[in-house]
């Protein structure tokens, strides 16, 4: 198994719903790949010929915490400076991208209510950011 110098981690806040969960992810998850265009490998092809999506080339650790892990982690990513994708409690309501945006920049950065954030970047940097965090089940 291939050892990266560098680690992509979701860290998801421990009370959400399991359809949260995906869908927090998923959100967090691409912002990953068009800030950090690298981490993301060739397209796939099957032996008929048939193209696929490119998807990461390393692996994606799924880590959960508390409220307080998520705000912990978010300082000590942007104190490392590496910019995560947030994902808050207020975006359950909104609907798309314009108003997702807009209920993130109605909230300073110390008071946004996480339930999640991806980060990308060196190995020991990201490991920093989560810890205290357990691996997800």
């Amino acid at each position: 198994m291939t050892r990266f110098d560098t680690k992509i981690a979701v860290l998801l806040r421990d009370d959400l719903a399991a359809w949260q969960r995906l869908n927090v992810t998923a959100f967090l998850v691409s912002g990953l790949g068009t800030a950090h265009p690298e981490i993301v490998g060739a397209p796939y092809e099957d032996a008929d010929g048939t193209g696929y999506l490119a998807m990461f080339r390393q692996p994606v650790l799924v880590f959960e915490g508390s409220k307080e892990t998520l705000t912990a982690a978010h300082g000590r990513a942007l104190a490392r400076s590496l910019t995560p994708a947030v994902f808050t409690a207020d975006l359950f309501a909104t609907g798309n991208d314009d108003d997702n945006r807009a209920a993130v920049r109605a909230v300073p950065g110390g008071s946004l209510d996480l339930v999640g954030l991806a980060v990308y970047g060196p190995r020991n940097a990201v490991d920093k950011v989560v810890k205290g965090a357990r691996m997800h089940p």
